[in-house]
């Protein structure tokens, strides 16, 4: 006569639950979205604002998902970052294993007058690292402030177009496009979006974000 061991029924049970969290976390794995992280400065972090879900890449986000895209969109600003900042947590960044890097970076070289060579150096490095790693990239332009001259001014600007050329990624050629000098869409510094500034900015933008997602690699 066969005797029925409690042992070999634990064994059943625990292993269709492994099968089942298998099962479960597969298609879950299967069905997460492409991960978005936002590599930039306080325009990034959502300085002044209530708090981070009134921030760029919470805006985005929820924008994306509106549109039947189910994302997840990272923030990694830092206030007061440049782009040599940006450059050397990049590795941090890329731990979340992004599908696309937006890459918002110059607007506090600008400000503070860094030599255009430095900041095309910087943001050359961080392109060529995130091409290596096949991560698709936006790069957001900036323009630089009025008061260093004319010739400085055209040689910052120049910077991100030749970027995308080069490295051929998509490029929107200036992140504050329709919210800069706009009294009632910045906050009382003149430099960071209020809400309804972030809001002009999502919706400017997110064509091109939804362009850089379905490019092929």
């Amino acid at each position: 006569m066969r005797v029925h061991s409690p042992y070999r029924s634990l064994r059943w049970f625990f292993n269709r639950l492994l099968l089942l969290w298998l099962l479960l976390t597969g298609s879950a794995a299967c069905a997460a979205g492409p991960t978005i992280v936002v590599l930039g400065d306080s325009l990034a972090v959502g300085f002044g604002l209530r708090d981070e879900s009134q921030a760029f890449p919470a805006r985005l986000e929820a924008a994306l998902k509106a549109r039947g895209r189910e994302v997840r969109v990272i923030n990694a600003g830092v206030s007061g970052d440049t782009t040599a900042g940006g450059r050397s947590r990049l590795d941090w960044t890329l731990a979340d294993k992004p599908d696309l890097v937006i890459v918002e970076l110059g607007g506090n070289d600008g400000l503070r007058g860094i030599d255009p060579a430095v900041t095309f150096g910087n943001l050359d490095d961080i392109l060529t690292r995130l091409k290596a790693k096949s991560v698709r990239v936006l790069l957001t332009g900036m323009l630089a402030p009025p008061n260093f001259g004319r010739a400085y001014g055209e040689a910052f600007n120049a910077v991100f177009p030749r970027l995308a050329e080069k490295h051929a990624v998509a490029l929107y050629p200036f992140f504050l496009d329709g919210v800069a000098a706009e009294r009632e869409l910045n906050q009382p510094d003149g430099i960071h979006p209020n809400p309804a500034g972030v809001a002009i900015i999502v919706g400017r933008i997110l064509p091109g974000v939804e362009a850089a997602l379905d490019q092929r690699q």
